[in-house]
């Protein structure tokens, strides 16, 4: 039954409760057996964390540091990743990075889904006027190419990394809007749904019992790829120069500030831009590994 919290075997047998410990080792062993790419997309995923959460503690220098006599200096023992125009060091700068990059990223996405989520919800839910003017309002919004108007909204708005990710939350929102949407007017004739609503459950508890749940591991998974679109994007409304500013190191920025020094600087712009890489292409490969283990006629088929 859509909604019930029991475990179920991978054959959809159920079994007895699990311990969350116990049911995440087991999760997790499904997601990356039998596929490499679930298991580089942990690894990449996990040390973008890791760099996140504690990269302050590993960072060899503070990323603000200037030591202008040596300015440019290529990778060495001293400096692994070599240093930019102002002689800091550009490991640590990548590794500071990281975290601007990824709060960006899930604040953006946890605004836009939860905007998303409320309009598709009631949109699907009662259906009629308030259909017909909150999928306007959305179809508005969608009607500009998503690029194009994050940019006419942080050009507006002004230079700043704040400025760029209410640009993006702007952006991203009516999707999440479209996919809650069609999510429950599948829904909503279920019968879980109508006996719930035989029972005198109002709006917002079915949304909040019955709703959430069931669109969850679709809305997880369509965040999870998301994270890396939206990071491609804040490093580009940043090399544009609308995201953040210096001496912030982000790595959009900070390819920004390379584009004068590529060709006897090698490592200035590359390796900022091998991190964005890596670390898109990881949330990239988990998202797809999320969709298939969720959907339980992929993970069925041999995976």
């Amino acid at each position: 039954m859509p909604g019930s919290t029991r475990a179920f075997d991978i054959d959809g047998a159920s079994s007895a409760p699990q311990s969350w410990g116990r049911r995440f080792t087991r999760g997790f062993r499904l997601y990356h057996r039998g596929n490499w790419l679930n298991v580089l997309a942990l690894s990449l995923v996990g040390l973008a964390i890791f760099l996140a959460l504690f990269g302050e503690l590993a960072a060899p220098y503070p990323p603000l540091e200037m030591d202008l006599t040596n300015r440019l200096a290529p990778p060495s023992p001293h400096h692994l990743f070599g240093t930019d125009d102002f002689g800091r060091d550009l490991l640590s700068r990548v590794i500071a990075g990281t975290r601007i990059s990824l709060q960006s990223a899930l604040l953006v996405l946890s605004i836009a889904s939860a905007i998303g989520f409320l309009v598709g919800s009631l949109a699907g839910f009662l259906g009629g006027w308030v259909d017909e003017i909150l999928m306007r309002v959305t179809d508005l919004f969608l009607a500009f190419p998503a690029l194009v108007l994050a940019v006419a909204i942080a050009a507006t708005l002004g230079p700043g990394l704040t400025n760029t990710m209410i640009a993006l939350t702007t952006v991203y929102w009516p999707w999440y809007a479209r996919l809650v949407r069609s999510q429950v007017l599948s829904l909503r004739e279920r019968e879980f749904i109508l006996a719930a609503v035989c029972l005198g459950s109002s709006t917002p508890g079915l949304i909040l019992r019955h709703v959430l749940p069931n669109v969850q591991p679709i809305l997880i998974t369509q965040i999870t790829l998301d994270v890396g679109y939206v990071i491609l994007s804040t490093a580009g409304l940043s090399f544009l120069g609308l995201g953040a500013q210096p001496p912030a190191p982000e790595w959009g920025a900070t390819i920004l500030a390379s584009r004068s020094f590529m060709r006897e600087s090698w490592w200035f712009p590359t390796f900022p831009g091998l991190a964005l890489v890596l670390t898109v292409l990881g949330f990239n490969l988990l998202g797809d590994g999320l969709r298939d283990y969720l959907d339980p006629r992929l993970r069925g088929g041999g995976r």
